[in-house]
């Protein structure tokens, strides 16, 4: 595929993450490459002090290095910056990491050689996976620790993670028949200062936080029939009303996925409840402004992945071309996405435990106690729920916004940072968290509409309900259920019922 730098999708983002491509740059982004370089070694056979070519980094910018020493300031600014901990980031995100960082260079206003570029990419090309540390950056100055390691595996001084091992990166990269690379002016310091590393996880987490979504809303319809509650909340005329177009598709959504039920239209008459607990009747309201907020984070992040965000910046125009010092490293807008992520896979989670307490609980759902037909000498689904609110608190603690908490670096001259990479890594054990919540409330559920036999859903969701059934049986007597809520988590991401939600209720999470 083509690497296209600035017009990335989405759908090529999921696919260099899934591995399923290795981009080529284009021919017609080398001209580009080739012009910014030229003025970048210009700079750095004069006398004039040039910010990352001839002089030191953040505080000792007014240091000035001698042009016999520049190859070596490159050197040492990635050993020096080498200094990130914790376990290393995934395959997939680093895969990312390395796509978005290439796709960065490769505007040409960063002053690097196509070899650089082309040394990115064959590391995708190879199957190389650097060894990231997942900790050590404040998403500010760029994501600097951790591309510091992916530049050091580069240069064939850091490591590779090969079959779960950290290696050495020089055999790793000998025996994929690549040469380490050798930095030239300006280059380690456009390798390090970038916001690809926080892009990446936030990029990551909005496609897992699909396959969430979607199957939260298969399981919160699967528990409204269970619950016998109605659909009359869903009618397209009380969302046309307020105009929230995220509201307008979740509520249509929710009316296909229902429709033809004989459950519903067994307690069209005679059923004397008024109106259903905020769980069931307000899910558009709720899933919508989720569906919205993550339209909008999506809409942040393509910027970002198609964005050129190191320093300086090489332009060229006029005489000899420019080079501006700017602060497009800094990941605000990383880090506001990623708060606004984190709110939304939250409130999935929230509002998909409240459904659990109401099906267990027999004076709202109307069904026997704990989902057990002999309560008492069976507990049921008493603890699972007990689980489920166990991470919809974690996942509240979590929610809480992390671009607040600047904390200055670099003896106060980088006095405000966007702490973007926390924000978008702690998306993932949230994403953990909700998409069991869903997995929980997919058994319930699907207990629930097994009390109301021989009464059938609608099709959509007893094709869900057959399709859980091969994975758990009911359950008649209490047995282990952990490993149960485990395979029911794993149909929750690998997106079968993002399919459905896709095909039989026509919602389609991010469209092109």
């Amino acid at each position: 595929m083509q690497l296209r730098p600035g017009a990335l999708t989405l759908a090529d983002l999921a696919t260099i993450r899934a591995g399923e491509a290795v981009p080529v740059l284009p021919d017609v982004a080398r001209a580009a490459l080739r012009a910014s370089a030229a003025i970048v070694a210009r700079a750095a056979r004069g006398d004039a002090p040039v910010y990352g070519v001839n002089t030191g980094f953040g505080k000792l910018a007014n240091t000035h290095i001698p042009e016999r020493d520049l190859a070596t300031l490159q050197q040492n600014l990635i050993r020096s910056h080498c200094v990130g901990v914790g376990a290393p980031l995934s395959a997939r995100v680093t895969r990312l990491v390395v796509a978005l960082k290439a796709a960065s260079l490769a505007r040409g206003h960063s002053g690097v050689r196509e070899e650089v570029v082309d040394a990115l990419l064959r590391l995708l090309e190879a199957g190389l996976t650097p060894c990231i540390p997942a900790q050590g950056s404040v998403g500010a100055s760029g994501d600097l620790a951790p591309l510091a390691h992916l530049t050091a595996a580069l240069m064939g001084e850091g490591e590779f993670v090969v079959d779960g091992a950290r290696v050495p990166a020089s055999p790793a990269l000998a025996r994929a028949g690549l040469a380490p690379l050798a930095l030239g002016p300006k280059e380690g310091l456009a390798l390090i200062n970038g916001t690809q590393v926080s892009t990446a996880l936030a990029i990551d987490a909005l496609l897992r936080f699909e396959q969430v979504f979607c199957s939260a809303v298969v399981a919160g319809a699967l528990t409204l029939d269970a619950a016998r509650g109605s659909d009359g909340p869903f009618d397209e005329r009380i969302h046309a009303v307020r105009g929230h177009p995220g509201q307008i598709e979740a509520a249509r959504a929710y009316r296909r996925l229902l429709a033809g039920s004989e459950i519903r239209r067994s307690h069209l008459t005679g059923d004397d409840r008024v109106q259903d607990p905020y769980c069931l009747r307000c899910q558009p309201q709720v899933m919508g402004a989720c569906l919205d907020h993550a339209r909008h984070v999506a809409q942040v992040l393509l910027r970002e992945a198609n964005a050129v965000t190191d320093n300086p910046l090489v332009f060229a125009d006029g005489d000899g071309g420019t080079m501006l010092s700017g602060g497009n490293f800094h990941a605000e807008p990383v880090a506001l996405a990623a708060d606004a992520l984190a709110v939304a896979i939250a409130e999935v989670g929230a509002i998909a435990e409240r459904r659990i307490a109401m099906l267990i609980d027999t004076t709202v759902s109307r069904l026997p106690p704990f989902l057990t037909a002999d309560a008492g000498l069976n507990s049921g689904f008493m603890i699972a729920h007990v689980t489920a609110a166990a991470l919809a608190s974690e996942n509240k603690s979590l929610a809480h916004p992390a671009s607040v908490d600047s904390l200055p670096t670099s003896a106060n001259q980088e006095d405000h940072v966007s702490m973007a990479t926390f924000a978008a890594r702690r998306l993932g054990p949230m994403l953990d968290n909700t998409a069991h919540i869903v997995g929980i409330e997919l058994l319930a559920a699907a207990q629930g509409i097994e009390f109301l036999r021989p009464l059938a859903s609608s099709a959509p969701l007893e094709g869900v309900h057959a399709l859980l059934r091969e994975l758990c049986p009911s359950m008649d007597t209490d047995r282990l259920l952990a490993p149960e809520i485990e395979r029911a988590t794993a149909l929750v991401e690998e997106g079968r019922l993002a399919a459905v939600v896709r095909e039989a209720a026509g919602l389609d999470v991010f469209p092109d």
